[in-house]
């Protein structure tokens, strides 16, 4: 806070930062506590041989949002881990990253950085049958590249580091940045992994579908079961609440802070206003008691005895009223006659 009573540049920076992250993460809180409220009122379906005809008796043939969980089972042909042996799967995804390490100017530390260079995600059709063989019911699944939780399992990993020579290394020294390898990762969805999905239910054709919801609730494929999905998705939003209520008691808080400067400010600046226009009425009386005119009073006079001038700034309120053989009469402790500031230390001046 300045002297005219302003906030200063760092404080509006942190006010608006704060109440900026305060409504970024109030968005993203209501957007998950959402969420997590409707996978609460999800319909838990059951796979078994009566499902098909209890779609066929629900309106539209369909189940809004529904909750079912089953075994991966390929529909025609199944996907072969490039890096493991007898590993099938329904999905697999390739990855290829860039690790390494970045100078920070501003910390003057090395930083580990990683960016993906390269994915490639392959996939088949495959359903959901029960736990139970006997059981000859499926769920296909649909779109499964579009759920927003798709839970794969890594089949292999593997770190490729960089070979540098010394060249090389005074290159990267210099340019601040050093390569460290090739980070590659397979993931798949293999047959036979338990899942949960989490969308709408359709019977189309005589062929039951799991498919994104065009209500536009969110779509989920997780190997976690249903609690622990609801647990995961409640911890979610158990922190982004803590981050809004965090970022938000630090805006408030700012805010109170800067409109309590303010009002001291207000306060202060009316108190000596209050004190200069006292401090007048007082001089104009002094002048009337020595018989003085008005005008005749140099307006560099001491405030105090008006005949010597001015020779004296007192500190730290900065005011220049009185002359030396006046401020040394004043009684202890001194105090300024203007604003009653205890003077601290004076200053002499010398007019040329």
């Amino acid at each position: 806070m300045d002297s005219s009573g302003k906030p200063s540049t760092a404080q509006i920076v942190v006010l608006a930062t704060s109440s900026a992250l305060t409504a970024v993460f109030y968005s993203i809180y209501r957007s998950r506590a959402t969420t997590v409220a409707r996978l609460k009122e999800a319909k838990k379906v059951s796979l078994d041989q009566d499902l098909k005809n209890i779609l066929s008796e629900t309106p539209g043939r369909c189940v809004p949002y529904a909750v079912i969980e089953g075994v991966v089972r390929s529909v025609k042909e199944t996907l072969n881990s490039q890096f493991v042996d007898n590993c099938k799967g329904v999905i697999e995804r390739l990855t290829l990253k860039e690790e390494k390490m970045v100078w920070n100017r501003t910390t003057h530390l090395w930083n580990s950085t990683e960016k993906v260079i390269h994915q490639r995600t392959n996939t088949v059709p495959f359903s959901l049958g029960s736990h139970d063989e006997d059981i000859a019911s499926t769920v296909r699944v649909m779109r499964p590249l579009d759920a927003a939780e798709l839970d794969l399992e890594t089949t292999y990993e593997n770190f490729h580091p960089t070979v540098q020579s010394l060249s090389n290394v005074i290159g990267h020294f210099i340019s601040g940045e050093r390569p460290k390898g090739i980070h590659e990762t397979e993931e798949m969805l293999r047959v036979g992994d338990s899942v949960t999905g989490v969308g709408e239910l359709v019977l189309d054709n005589n062929l039951i579908k799991l498919q994104p919801p065009k209500q536009g609730f969110c779509y989920f494929l997780t190997r976690l079961d249903y609690e622990s999905l609801l647990r995961r998705q409640g911890n979610s939003v158990r922190l982004w609440r803590i981050l809004t209520v965090v970022f938000g008691v630090a805006a408030c808080s700012m805010l109170f802070f800067i409109l309590w400067k303010r009002y001291q400010h207000h306060r202060q600046s009316k108190k000596e206003r209050s004190m200069l226009e006292e401090f007048k009425e007082q001089q104009r009386k002094r002048i009337r008691e020595l018989n003085v005119e008005e005008s005749s009073v140099s307006p560099t006079s001491c405030t105090v005895c008006l005949s010597r001038e001015r020779s004296c700034v007192f500190l730290e309120c900065g005011h220049v009223c009185a002359c030396t053989q006046c401020y040394e009469a004043l009684p202890e402790p001194k105090k300024c006659p203007i604003c009653r500031a205890a003077i601290d230390r004076v200053v002499s001046l010398y007019n040329s």
